[in-house]
């Protein structure tokens, strides 16, 4: 079954994988586990209407259908990125004290570890393939090519100017234009995670 739906896309990229993996002495097992707490930490935060569509390495990808009233979804979705940051940040040292008398690089440089995130809307196809929800569409590309830009920094959130337009308080943050493979460039707007707003406790 396809159906057609405007949605807001957000995807968490835990920022710093490759360095904390590559030419260290990390065991792979504490490594990969420490990235699952830190991406099951985030989900967790996750409620109706952002929905995890899966995970990706050290990536979730997040969609929310916005129905008509598309900038209180965004609003929405914007507050629930501030409470996943909160959320990535409180588990990262709960690991790091947990696994302070580990001596593996991977144990040691939990600290280092950021998070990134990335907010686009638009038109997508949801396909349902054997039990498994499919997004596609070329605001679902978009989305991931943004992960590769220039940007400087380990720790920020990457808002289109399709979602700064249903969330204003996005057009706040620093203009940049990223270059996206195959797509052009896209204006986009930079901001800390703490210009989020955070959504009230349940």
């Amino acid at each position: 079954m396809i159906r057609l739906a405007h949605a807001v896309l957000v995807i968490a990229d835990i920022s710093g994988y490759t360095d904390f993996i590559v030419n260290r002495a990390v065991s792979l097992v504490h490594a990969e586990q420490i990235v699952s707490d830190l991406l099951d930490a985030i989900a967790q935060c996750s409620r109706q209407p952002l929905v995890l569509n899966k995970f990706e390495g050290d990536a979730a990808l997040f969609y929310a259908e916005s129905g008509e009233d598309r900038p209180a979804a965004a609003a929405d979705v914007a507050a629930q990125l501030g409470a996943m940051f909160d959320a990535f940040t409180r588990m990262r040292g709960r690991i790091a004290a947990a696994r302070r008398g580990c001596g593996c690089d991977g144990c040691q440089n939990v600290h280092a570890l950021r998070l990134k995130a990335f907010v686009h809307c638009g038109e997508i196809a949801i396909k349902t393939l054997r039990g498994f929800t499919e997004l596609a569409g070329e605001d679902v590309i978009v989305l991931h090519r943004l992960l590769k830009n220039d940007v400087d920094g380990r720790e920020y959130v990457l808002v289109t100017a399709a979602a700064c337009a249903l969330w204003p308080p996005a057009s706040a943050g620093q203009t940049h234009r990223a270059n996206c493979e195959g797509v052009g460039e896209v204006e986009v707007r930079v901001l800390s995670p703490a210009q989020l707003p955070r959504a009230p406790a349940a």
